[in-house]
């Protein structure tokens, strides 16, 4: 009795001490704050997100915008942004190189940026329209200043100084020149009629569309050759004779 006691007593777990008792203590504390922690980022996200839908809202109703800038986020925030701005059906980027100062720019479907204002935004300045009008015209007539010359004497031009031509220009450099060749007379090396003479022979092709004599070398055979005379029972009858025959093993009779 005492012996099985004893083994009961020594299989139970020890009651835990102190030092485990607090332990488990702060264990429990750490994961309610953790827990706790959790739920506050998740309400703010679920905060952030609704804050965002309501900006969102009043630029869309807004007329006078076209583009919103925000101020700098992280990149869940901007997530979140850029989530509801498709959602809402708009157009989104990021600028910034540093994470901490990237920031979101929104544009209305109608007022897509122009690969020059995004390039104007990535190298971190502001997007002036006029300014930009004012290069692109700049730029045209200079090309054009670039193209007189070439047009007042042809034989002194881009082309012949080696200088790359306006694409318009070498294309129309380019058709005249084709038009002065004239059109282009393509003529083979050899006649598929000597090649496959062998085949078709020397005639032309409605001769030899009409000569009914068969090359006998290929193996033609008239079509009169080919009909079978006999009637069907006389045909049925030759068949079962060659299995008789056949089953008693004598040899078959050559056929007419």
């Amino acid at each position: 009795m005492a012996d099985l006691l004893g083994s009961i007593l020594s299989s139970m777990e020890k009651p835990p001490s102190l030092g485990d008792q607090e332990s488990r203590r702060k264990a429990r504390e750490q994961a309610a704050r953790l827990k706790k922690l959790q739920e506050q980022e998740k309400q703010q996200k679920v905060e952030f997100r609704k804050r965002m839908e309501k900006e969102v809202s009043d630029f869309i109703q807004d007329s006078r915008q076209i583009k919103k800038k925000f101020q700098p986020m992280n990149k869940i925030e901007r997530s979140i942004l850029h989530d509801v701005v498709e959602v809402a059906g708009l157009t989104s980027f990021s600028f910034g190189e540093d994470d901490e100062c990237r920031y979101v720019m929104i544009f209305k479907k109608e007022f897509a940026p122009s690969d020059e204002e995004l390039e104007s935004y990535r190298r971190g300045e502001e997007w002036d329209p006029q300014k930009a009008e004012e290069k692109r015209k700049l730029k045209v007539s200079r090309e054009g200043q670039a193209l007189e010359p070439a047009a007042q004497h042809p034989d002194s031009g881009p082309l012949s100084a080696g200088l790359p031509l306006h694409p318009q220009e070498l294309a129309q450099r380019q058709e005249e020149e084709a038009a002065q060749q004239g059109p282009v007379v393509v003529s083979p090396a050899s006649d598929y009629k000597d090649k496959y003479s062998h085949l078709i022979g020397k005639g032309a092709a409605k001769d030899a569309a009409h000569m009914l004599q068969a090359n006998k070398t290929y193996g033609c055979v008239p079509v009169a050759n080919k009909r079978d005379t006999r009637s069907i029972e006389e045909a049925m009858n030759e068949i079962r004779a060659k299995k008789r025959l056949r089953q008693s093993g004598e040899e078959l009779p050559p056929t007419s």
